[in-house]
């Protein structure tokens, strides 16, 4: 039986990467650092995805699988050693702390086994992936190990949409999607099977759509859905709004024809508004219970010149396409207070918030996108700027 070791037990990792993979035939090995579950998962072999919809619930029951602690390196070894597929999902920031263990684990492999190389699939949105991980696991390895021709890392692209969980750890939440955008150039030898696995070319094309149009779409409707419903909670509740649901429509048609100047060939225009429309609709997934806030938060990230909106405004304007729907997104997220249920603000986005409060509109735009960090030329800066404060000018209902 074909053996995919999963590193992170989390929210993507048991409803998503371990569900499909275990649907497939596969046998799934967990690696986690959460012991209670870990107990839970080799009591009993199994776990349940909750898949929740508009139309309803249904429950899939995920068998033949076992778990590793992440404290364990001689049996993580030994799992490696016997699978057929990795893959990690643990976070960016958690990666440099996993990679000496998955370097040793990735060798303790090849030792027994140097004719048939690991894929690694990293199921991470994660700009560079494979680039990243490969820097993270040079270092613990041999110098002569042959890494490029051994380790297959595979870029991917996360579309799946989970809600923060609650209760029984043997029982997870998701949304019915479950199509797993691979980089088909990142595998060694033949791409392994598994139905709900798209191998794709470019994957850079595929995780800009991610961020760019599903990013964000969901930053969208979270800033224009405060500004519409200071009381609302829900993030579905705010996209039933026809202003704001159309709001959020333009941003990301605009954001789909920066794509399809990017990326010529890759998307057919029509096929990048069928992917809005469909992301609009499961952004109305009330089931889910995503909120504003979370969606929301963490401004300090979300409108960085590198991030979801900046960075399509950056794009566009190296374009030279319109980029004025994208502009009234920064705008509105300059001013999003959205709460959690405690009535606090997100710590980051508070600390923030308070540093800009006595900013001039121009001040806030370079300091929020970051523009003397990230090197964005003089130039730009002001036309961006300038640019921003013009669509300010027409949208007084959005003062920050």
């Amino acid at each position: 039986m074909r053996q995919l070791v999963q590193w992170g037990a989390g929210n993507i990792g048991r409803s998503f990467i371990g569900q499909v993979f275990a649907r497939s035939g596969y046998a799934v090995v967990f690696i986690d650092i959460d012991a209670k579950l870990i107990d839970l998962l080799n009591k009993g072999g199994w776990y349940d995805v909750l898949v929740i919809s508009q139309k309803g619930e249904t429950r899939l029951h995920i068998s033949g699988i076992r778990a590793v602690h992440g404290s364990e390196q001689q049996r993580i070894n030994e799992a490696a050693a016997s699978a057929d597929l990795l893959s990690v999902s643990v976070g960016k920031p958690v990666l440099p702390k996993i990679a000496p263990q998955m370097a040793e684990a990735v060798l303790y492999r090849y030792q027994r086994r140097p004719n048939d190389p690991l894929n690694i699939i990293i199921a991470e949105n994660l700009h560079g992936g494979a680039q990243f991980l490969e820097k993270l696991l040079v270092p613990h390895l041999p110098e002569d190990f042959p890494f490029t021709n051994y380790v297959g890392l595979v870029e991917t692209s996360i579309g799946k949409m989970v809600p923060i969980q609650t209760g029984d750890p043997l029982e997870v939440a998701s949304e019915p999607y479950n199509t797993l955008i691979v980089d088909q150039n990142g595998f060694i030898g033949k791409i392994p099977e598994c139905e709900f696995m798209q191998p794709v070319s470019p994957i850079e094309a595929y995780v800009e759509r991610k961020l760019f149009i599903h990013n964000l779409g969901h930053a969208a409707a979270s800033y224009y859905g405060f500004q519409a419903h200071r009381d609302a909670s829900l993030l579905a509740e705010v996209v039933e709004d026809d202003d704001v649901r159309d709001a959020t429509r333009r941003a990301m048609e605009q954001a789909a024809d920066i794509l399809a100047a990017r990326h010529p060939g890759v998307f057919a225009r029509d096929a990048l508004s069928e992917h809005i429309e469909d992301l609009l609709y499961r952004f109305q997934n009330r089931a889910l219970g995503d909120t504003i806030y979370r969606i929301g938060r963490d401004l300090k990230r979300k409108l960085r010149y590198d991030d979801r909106v900046m960075g399509a405004v950056i794009a566009a304007e190296e374009l030279g396409l319109p980029w004025d729907e994208l502009g009234k997104v920064f705008i509105a997220g300059l001013s999003f207070k959205a709460a959690d249920p405690g009535g606090n603000l997100y710590p980051d986005d508070e600390a923030l918030l308070k540093e800009m409060s006595d900013m001039a509109l121009e001040e806030k735009i370079r300091f929020a996108a970051g523009f003397d960090e990230g090197g964005i030329a003089i130039d730009m800066q002001q036309r961006i700027v300038s640019e921003i404060q013009r669509i300010s000018d027409s949208m007084p209902h959005f003062c920050c």
